[in-house]
């Protein structure tokens, strides 16, 4: 039992300095390829294609920053990774019967997205808590939104805001207007049921909501501390 115990000790420590490695390295080079890239292409068919062009955040439009962050995650700019306020909302929401939602943040969906694979078990949600906790205290949050905004799926094969604005607009991710923005943004729970271009009455309405969002979300700005 003492043997297992220091083996089982060994593993943890390795672990633990593999993964803040891991990700040292994401916090200055381009993330390549995520879990999900390698599992839509697998399962795809012969005329599955991955679409994944990285760009720096200053290449990426101010309306998608701020579209991504009024839909999906509002106090991403505030918290440190675990929206404890949006939980209890959403505890409390789910418990009165209304239509279950979660609460991830973008954080939380960064580290799922870039650093494991899709899953519902209790220890691949602690490993996306232990990865959302590293990248909080070791990346900016504008390297967080950086890599969000490269990684996600936003469509069939399209993988990143550059590949979105192609595929979605005909444009590029710098170039995108408030419109296109949303329509984006609008999509993201479920970008293989929905379109961007052209959107459904379900799309529009989001839209519009997002857009209300964004026009009472204030001045956008991002502090690298």
């Amino acid at each position: 039992m003492k043997r297992l115990g220091k083996f089982l000790l060994k593993i943890i420590l390795w672990f633990i300095a593999l993964s803040i490695i891991w990700v040292v390295v994401y916090k200055y080079v381009p993330v390549p390829l995520t879990p999900l890239m390698v599992i839509r292409s697998v399962n795809g068919d012969d005329s599955y294609k991955t679409n994944h062009q990285w760009e720096s955040l200053s290449e990426i439009s101010k309306n998608l920053q701020l579209a991504v962050i009024c839909s999906e995650d509002q106090n991403f700019l505030t918290h440190n990774g675990f929206d404890v306020k949006a939980l209890k909302e959403v505890y409390l929401e789910n418990q009165e019967g209304n239509r279950i939602r979660g609460a991830s943040t973008i954080s939380h969906q960064t580290a799922k997205n870039v650093f494991l694979w899709q899953g519902r078990t209790w220890f691949r949600k602690g490993m996306e808590v232990w990865f959302t906790f590293l990248i909080e205290t070791l990346w900016t949050k504008e390297r967080i939104l950086e890599v969000y905004l490269n990684s996600i799926e936003m469509g069939k094969g399209i993988f990143g805001a550059e590949a979105a604005a192609k595929y979605w607009f005909n444009t590029s991710a710098k170039n995108l207007n408030k419109d296109q923005a949303t329509a984006i943004a609008a999509i993201l729970p479920s970008p293989l049921k929905y379109s961007a271009n052209p959107s459904s009455r379900f799309i529009n309405s989001r839209k519009s909501w997002i857009k209300r969002q964004m026009a009472n979300f204030g001045e956008f700005t991002l502090n690298d501390k």
